[in-house]
């Protein structure tokens, strides 16, 4: 008897289906489980207030709430839109391969950032961009921006182009084929990305053990390894959503290990953190390294360094919504 399809919650805009087509095939592929996808209306989908404006979990909750309701089997979410405080019942059974986390310039005329004119005008929906842009120097003129991909693109490619340039997450171009708009991929040295820029949580009852074993089959360790250590910073850093905070890990092969066995090395991971003044005018930026098993506790003593100095004068009493409540908005 042929089994019934998996119940995939997404939310229905062209990234998230995108996202979900990708994870859906991957687990096909694997477990030769059929996947049927069911779009999911989520609050952010409604609103074209700003993301930083719309309130925790706001890409997240109503997916949540089908799973919980036994509507869908699982969902798959942009992992640097959940909160990181854990959801009772539910389970994070994988985080797929990250796609390349860096941010990306889409800019007229195949200009890099170095390259825009004095005054030109840069869209983006993140404070965090917006922060980092600032602390540049650059004589630009930084404006938040809130829509799509496609829509933000039209706003430098389109017929009514109005901005110079826009700044974007690399990762969401590249799932929607239109990485080949990108003019410049950013340095992480310029501007660092936002902690689980890139990669994909798939969630799941915690209860739905068969579900979870099956899903776990998509898990890829050195990504979660690495969006581990940014959401453990994160969250000690208790930085609420108008906090521009950001994290990048990365997962590399170590020194060997002496042990005289050939190939025998020990994985390393490396966490850059930075918390920056919404105008750019401060900001501290620091590093640590450790080994993939205790990224945890390496994102949080990150963020112990940065709040000794100073992080918190930074982050201000907005910057803080208490343990668990981070929110960035889906602005891959």
């Amino acid at each position: 008897m042929n089994e019934a399809p998996l119940r995939l919650g997404t939310r229905g805009s062209k990234l998230a289906m995108a996202q979900s087509g990708h994870v859906a095939e991957a687990l096909t592929a694997r477990t030769g489980r059929p996947v049927e996808l069911v779009e999911v209306v989520t609050a952010g989908d409604r609103s074209n207030a700003p993301v930083h404006r719309l309130g925790v979990g706001v890409f997240v909750s109503a997916l949540r709430d089908a799973l919980v309701a036994g509507t869908i089997d699982f969902a798959v979410h942009s992992y640097k839109d959940l909160p990181t405080a854990t959801a009772a019942g539910l389970h994070i059974a994988a985080v797929p391969p990250r796609q390349d986390p860096r941010d990306a310039l889409v800019a007229r005329d195949g200009r890099t950032l170095a390259e825009l004119d004095p005054g030109a005008v840069v869209g983006t929906g993140a404070l965090r961009r917006i922060a980092q842009l600032h602390a540049l120097g650059m004589p630009l003129s930084v404006t938040p921006i809130r829509g799509n991909i496609d829509t933000r693109l039209a706003r430098v490619l389109g017929p009514e182009a109005d901005l110079d340039a826009v700044v974007l997450a690399r990762a969401g171009l590249a799932r929607i084929d239109r990485a080949d708009a990108v003019t410049e991929t950013l340095d992480p040295m310029l501007m660092l990305p936002a902690p689980a820029q890139g990669a994909l949580a798939v969630e799941c009852r915690a209860d739905d053990t068969d579900l979870v074993e099956l899903l776990a089959t998509l898990d890829h360790a050195p990504s979660r390894a690495a969006v581990t250590a940014e959401r453990a910073m994160l969250a000690t850093l208790e930085a609420g959503c108008s906090a521009p905070v950001a994290a990048y890990a990365v997962v590399a092969e170590g020194e060997p290990t002496g042990s005289g066995v050939e190939g025998d090395v020990v994985e390393e991971i490396y966490l850059r953190g930075a918390v920056i003044s919404p105008d750019g005018t401060r900001e501290i930026r620091l590093s640590r390294t450790g080994t993939p098993a205790d990224a945890a506790e390496i994102g949080k003593a990150l963020a112990a360094e940065l709040l000794d100095l100073g992080a918190d004068s930074i982050l201000g009493p907005q910057g803080h919504d208490g343990p668990g409540t981070q929110q960035f908005g889906s602005t891959e």
